[in-house]
């Protein structure tokens, strides 16, 4: 399962956050404990978050009501934006439109790097879920807009240029992966607590 981290004010305010450490605002916590208590009736085995302080709190609460723990993996964290860190989608369009047209941030990762990165990520921890000793085999990994979209990408063999084909997921949403003789499939996408879905220019 994963789950994208909660609002953030730079969320709210449609900046470009990537790498940036800014932490859950009010409502991203009420998110993350909201979604924590429909997530622990599933009884994960794991949870993995980015070591960002915002995926972390927001695997607070379900580590709280599970009894697990969190294992923090700086492999999961968004995509770097560079150059475009802290500004808004419209200063992007406006300061870099040739950058923005082709999504490719100044002194920030190519979407292919985040790609190999996440899904090394996850590969990692669908092995461990997978070892005997496990319950239910579930792991809830804690990430990124961009991050998580992009490693499902790679994960279900989509090449790049479809990359953009699965949606954005919302603040404290969440998707489903499984796997099935060996090939992975997308179960469920941006299921969650949010009534709409809240497109942010992180998550291209």
């Amino acid at each position: 399962m994963l789950w994208r981290h909660g609002q953030t004010v730079w969320n709210a305010e449609r900046r470009f956050q990537g790498q940036s450490d800014i932490p859950l605002d009010e409502t991203g916590q009420a998110q993350a404990e909201r979604a924590a208590r429909l997530l622990a009736a599933l009884r994960p085995d794991l949870i993995v978050a980015s070591d960002l302080s915002r995926a972390a709190q927001t695997a607070a609460p379900l580590a709280r009501l599970t009894g697990l723990e969190v294992t923090l993996d700086k492999d999961l964290r968004e995509r770097s934006g560079g150059r475009w860190e802290g500004l808004t989608d419209t200063e992007i369009r406006t300061r870099y439109p040739a950058e923005h047209a082709s999504w490719t941030p100044p002194d920030g990762e190519l979407s292919a790097v985040v790609a190999e990165r996440v899904a090394g990520a996850l590969l990692r921890i669908a092995e461990a879920a997978s070892k005997p000793g496990f319950d239910t085999g579930l792991a809830v990994v804690v990430s990124h807009g961009a991050a998580l979209r992009l490693g499902m990408s790679r994960l279900l063999g989509m090449p790049e240029e479809l990359f953009g084909v699965l949606g954005p997921l919302s603040n404290c949403s969440w998707s489903v992966l499984g796997r099935r003789h060996g090939r992975w499939r997308l179960v469920e996408h941006n299921a969650g607590t949010l009534p709409e879905p809240v497109v942010l220019s992180d998550d291209r």
